[in-house]
């Protein structure tokens, strides 16, 4: 169990207190939902945690077989449906460094396609995901 402090700062922002590092992040109601739109929505952070997670375990994947991932990057968006709103699809668009020898490309593909928060998304949300090998 990790623990976790959110408060409500008013103004359609909150922050987040991760228990054991007490670092914060902020969030925001994005400006087409009446908020400012000055960080991250909690649905910015859905998405965020999908495509770090994703890179997280194939760095896991890619530590214990010697391939080098530093350089790794990924653009990612999130789109919305209209009210009542919710995460319609994410798409990612992974570009991966030079080098990674094309057997292990297929392992790590798979270790980013079933990271813990791919798998807990519900299967009503698209999961859009490209890889492009240096």
């Amino acid at each position: 169990m990790i623990p976790i402090s959110l408060s409500y700062r008013g103004e359609l922002r909150c922050a987040a207190e991760h228990g054991p590092s007490h670092t914060t992040l902020i969030t925001d109601a994005p400006v087409d939902n009446q908020g400012k739109g000055e960080s991250f929505s909690p649905t910015d952070l859905v998405a965020t945690g999908l495509g770090t997670c994703m890179l997280t375990i194939m760095g896991i994947v890619a530590r214990r077989d010697g391939v080098a991932l530093e350089g790794a990057t990924v653009q990612l968006e999130k789109h919305m449906t209209p009210p009542p709103r919710r995460i319609a699809r994410v798409v990612m668009h992974f570009a991966m460094p030079v080098g990674i020898p094309s057997e292990a490309r297929a392992k790590l593909e798979h270790a980013a396609r079933t990271c813990p928060v791919a798998l807990s998304i519900h299967p009503d949300i698209a999961i859009e995901a490209d890889f492009s090998w240096g």
